[in-house]
């Protein structure tokens, strides 16, 4: 295995494994919520919870792990990460009540968040400039395969199994993860002793938990007052982050404020966010339209999405690649007006008795623009990063794209409700009701697509030479092994 120490692709793989994880783990726990309400005699806000400790927990503390990457050395946090992760879905797997496994997922988010920045950083540190576009594009293909994997992988466990392996199965990925971490994964270090923003730790945390437990659950409890009150303190707690991280500028912030001067960073923070909007505003309507309208079982649901993430894992490496040769302005701009033209085909489409396979050129469609942002768009987000600020820069970069996903469930929940009282109101069949409403919730990530092109305009041209000076500016050195 020596011969593997330090090889890109080898540390490719190993950290695409942890990453996989992390994204199954959002979405094959969907499907098994009824069979979790059966088996624990749980109600069924008590079974979210299992959802929402995950995503929240994740959310909260993605910035905070992304700085202690550039801190405690990228792979120590990662390998932390996966053994949090692992020992965590252990516990899910074995959970005797509902209690046991909320708590159990929470854990397991503190090491979802532990790994995800490091990914990016590490691929950054280990990858030159001009090959890191297919480095991403094949890091967005591992998405989509988590994507794809999650409801058709669960479906299958839950049927020939039972619910818990949706849990164990990440036992044996968990455990070769960790073992190639330690023979694959350069152990890159700072070249000088550093300290953690203890208090900027506590402002970020409670900020983005209020923020996204009050968007998350705000519909739940009708916006009402205790709502109001978090969205309130969130706002209060990330204005107080901000101060602070300002007084900290020349003392090692969490959120050194130089990364924004960056244009493409800035303009791709801003976009992964948008994108992010976009995908829950096309993918839940759509997956309740399949399962409610058209009577699709959770596993048909996910395999009529299927072409939509095949697609976009094939296209993902090509189109990292040209970004690394063309810049990614118009490979961006490419895949945001498919994603747009194949959601506004899908609305067209879809009626009370559309046959499923009548949704295949729209979702191939919408896969073919998937696979044109992901990479580029985290390409583009990095090109210039110094490499000592990259975990800062990719814990901001995926804290966006978590409150991205729950601002986007909690306006698509919104209007998926409102519309959809509003039109059986008017004395629709639920099945013509719900198929207007697809129509009216079709708007939202369409508007947010092209919002995400116009940021797009806003990337600066590649440019060759200062792409090779920049990371040079601050270059660590890998610690000595012994």
């Amino acid at each position: 295995m020596r011969k593997w120490r330090a090889n890109p692709w080898a540390v490719l793989v190993t950290l695409s494994l942890g990453f996989f994880m992390t994204l199954l783990d959002l979405t094959i726990v969907n499907i098994a919520i009824p069979d979790m309400m059966d088996g624990l005699g749980a109600s069924l806000g008590q079974t979210l919870w299992v959802v929402s400790g995950y995503a929240l927990t994740l959310s909260a503390l993605i910035i905070t792990a992304g700085r202690l990457g550039d801190l405690r050395g990228p792979r120590n946090l990662f390998a932390v990460g996966l053994a949090v992760f692992t020992l965590a879905s252990l516990a899910c797997g074995l959970a005797p009540t509902t209690t046991a496994l909320v708590a159990a997922r929470v854990v397991q988010g503190l090491g979802a968040a532990l790994l995800t920045p490091q990914t990016m950083t590490l691929i950054v540190a280990v990858f030159p400039a001009e090959r890191r576009g297919t480095a991403m594009g094949v890091w967005g293909m591992v998405a989509g395969l988590a994507t794809l994997s999650g409801p058709t992988l669960g479906g299958f466990l839950v049927s020939a199994l039972d619910w818990r392996w949706i849990f164990l199965v990440n036992l044996p990925i968990g455990i070769a993860a960790l073992v190639l971490t330690f023979l694959v994964v350069p152990d890159i270090r700072p070249g000088r002793a550093h300290r953690l923003d203890l208090t900027g730790v506590a402002l970020a945390t409670g900020a983005l938990f209020c923020l996204a437990f009050g968007l998350q659950e705000g519909e739940g409890h009708h916006w009402g007052a205790g709502i109001q009150g978090l969205l309130v303190a969130g706002a209060a707690l990330a204005a107080g982050f901000l101060l602070h991280q300002r007084r900290r500028q020349d003392r090692e912030p969490l959120v050194p404020f130089a990364l924004f001067r960056d244009r493409n960073f800035t303009s791709m923070t801003v976009l992964v966010g948008l994108v992010s909007v976009a995908m829950l505003g096309l993918v839940l309507p759509f997956n309740l339209y399949l399962q409610s309208v058209l009577h699709l079982s959770a596993v048909k649901a996910g395999l009529v999405l299927a072409p939509s993430s095949l697609v976009s894992m094939t296209v993902g490496p090509f189109a990292g690649r040209l970004a690394d040769r063309v810049g990614g302005k118009y490979v961006l701009l490419t895949g945001l007006t498919c994603y747009a033209a194949g959601i506004i085909a899908i609305a067209l489409i879809a009626a009370p008795g559309t046959a499923w396979f009548a949704f295949v050129p729209a979702t191939l469609l919408t896969g073919l623009g998937v696979g044109c942002i992901i990479a580029p768009m985290s390409t583009e987000a990095m090109r210039y990063v110094p490499r000592h600020l990259a975990g800062a820069a990719s814990g901001v970069n995926n804290t966006v794209r978590q409150t991205g996903s729950v601002i986007g469930a909690a306006a698509v929940g919104a209007l998926l409700q409102s519309r959809l009282a509003a039109e059986l109101a008017t004395g629709k069949t639920y099945a013509a009701a719900f198929t207007a409403t697809l129509h009216t919730t079709a708007i939202l990530p369409v508007a947010v697509l092209i919002a995400g092109a116009l940021t797009c305009l806003l990337l600066r041209p590649r440019t060759t030479r200062r792409e090779a000076s920049a990371p040079a500016a601050a270059t660590p050195r890998p610690a000595t092994t012994r």
